[in-house]
């Protein structure tokens, strides 16, 4: 797989996958910009070296129409503001330019004519329904955008997409630095992680976290379930491997919150770790009213000191709201992507750019 650092992008087009689908409000104002400030690197490479950036993400889910919601005017805002708030004297500002569309002659043109170092943001993909269907006329369109395609959106790299597995077949193509860095701390973990490790599975959905949960027994320790996905577990009859080294949350599973026992068993666990996994929230972290045993499970990993590595949206989310996302290791952009990954299952996104 190439990586960014192998082509010369000097007064290239160079077409950037993303994953700027951040969480909105009612009003469509952005909560958290974690996913668009994972994306900087990426960008300030190609601008310093003079390539001329075009950037492609979807936001939401509008079902292949243009919904006012899901424009991705929010993005270009706050891109405009992150890439431009340590400018300093003799810097020259990045300039970041807005399409109205993602495809046509147009955007096409629009493309051609931005200066070596600025940005340019296409407009939703998901406004075609193309992308979603991995249509190959779609992507060879996408792809008379660039000269060179980079994928730096780890989170949607498990995804069948035209702007993520198809383009691949019409440009020179590698991993962005946010890409490189999501695969190199997740193999690391699988391959060499530092014992005693403790993995941490909350949320729900056990029919695709099961085979996770499996492959995580093989090189943890303990393995610590949440209590909604131990009563799936036990209402789906699903049978787990290394059953003793599952260790479950003691209350009922419709219960909202930790209760100070499963806090408890939980902590003496974690305080023995090296290496620290976990994904999916151990109560309704959505309601203020039954976050108090999240908070504790985060206070506890971090006194633990051990590396530590977080993804699922709902999860990074909480992390983020608390302003503890610097006393983890690693955040991670990936939901499906990253839970598919650790399972061992080929990522089209990956694939497509080997």
């Amino acid at each position: 797989m190439k990586s960014i650092k192998d082509f010369d992008v000097k007064n290239r087009r160079v077409l950037v996958r993303c994953d700027f689908n951040v969480p909105l409000d009612d009003e469509g104002n952005i909560l958290n910009d974690f996913r668009i400030k994972e994306s900087l690197p990426t960008i300030k490479y190609l601008s310093e070296s003079g390539a001329k950036i075009i950037l492609m993400s979807h936001l939401g889910d509008p079902d292949g129409k243009v919904t006012e919601r899901y424009r991705l005017d929010g993005v270009h805002e706050k891109l405009i503001i992150l890439l431009n708030q340590n400018v300093g004297l003799g810097e020259k500002p990045v300039g970041v330019l807005k399409a109205d569309d993602c495809v046509g002659e147009e955007i096409k043109k629009l493309t051609e004519n931005i200066n070596p170092g600025e940005v340019l943001l296409l407009e939703n993909l998901r406004f075609h329904k193309e992308d979603e269907e991995n249509d190959e006329k779609f992507a060879k369109e996408l792809a008379q955008l660039g000269d060179i395609y980079i994928n730096d959106a780890f989170g949607v790299c498990h995804r069948k997409h035209a702007s993520v597995s198809k383009i691949t077949k019409f440009l020179p193509h590698g991993a962005g630095f946010l890409l490189e860095k999501e695969m190199s701390v997740l193999k690391e973990f699988l391959k060499h992680p530092q014992k005693p490790v403790i993995s941490i599975i909350g949320g729900k959905k056990v029919e695709t976290k099961a085979k996770l949960i499996n492959k995580l027994s093989d090189i943890s320790d303990f393995v610590l379930l949440g209590g909604l996905i131990k009563g799936e577990i036990h209402n789906k009859n699903i049978k787990l491997k290394h059953t003793q080294k599952i260790v479950e949350a003691l209350e009922d599973p419709a219960e909202k919150d930790l209760f100070e026992d499963t806090i408890k068993l939980f902590e003496e666990k974690i305080q023995i770790a090296k290496t620290i996994f976990w994904n999916g929230p151990l109560g309704q972290t959505e309601d203020k009213n039954y976050q108090e045993g999240t908070k504790k499970i985060i206070q506890a990993i971090i006194k633990s000191g051990a590396f530590s590595i977080v993804g699922g949206g709902e999860t990074v989310e909480f992390i983020q709201e608390l302003g503890l996302g610097s006393k983890f290791n690693h955040l991670s952009t990936g939901g499906g992507a990253m839970l598919a990954f650790l399972s061992g299952e080929k990522l089209p996104g990956l694939e497509a750019l080997r």
